[in-house]
């Protein structure tokens, strides 16, 4: 089995491959605009890819950091601003991986609405096959 990060056919795509392009990019943004063939999915599968580890990676420290401080940071005498602060400067690479993973998919989704109305409406996807 070869595989291949070639972008799809440069041919215009049936409404019914149009959709599934869409809903590809909804389940991971910039794979859907590869397969219609737009260039741009490299740039936005790098960016969900990405966000995605940061998210992961920063998301497990923190959770594992949360954990380890629960005690410090429910402490009602203790100042809720530095437990914020300690909070944020723990957090936010995680924050960072959900935004650049959104941004991904909000460019991914204007993607595929282009993708959709450029689609043509006859195409074979929408043809019944013919009895006999």
């Amino acid at each position: 089995m070869k595989i291949s990060l070639a972008l799809g056919p440069s041919q215009p795509l049936s409404r019914q491959t149009a959709w599934g392009c869409l809903t590809t990019n909804l389940a991971m943004p910039g794979f859907g605009s590869l397969l219609a063939g737009r260039r741009c999915g490299y740039a936005q599968a790098f960016l969900s890819i990405g966000g995605l580890a940061l998210s992961v990676v920063f998301g497990v420290r923190f959770l594992v950091w949360s954990v380890a401080n629960w005690s410090r940071l429910r402490d009602p005498e203790g100042d809720p601003f530095d437990s914020l602060l300690r909070m944020w400067s723990m957090g936010k690479w995680a924050f960072l991986g959900c935004a650049i993973f959104l941004l991904a998919l909000l460019w991914a989704l204007a993607t595929s609405l282009q993708i959709v109305r450029s689609a043509k409406e006859g195409g074979p996807g929408n043809v019944p096959p013919r009895l006999q």
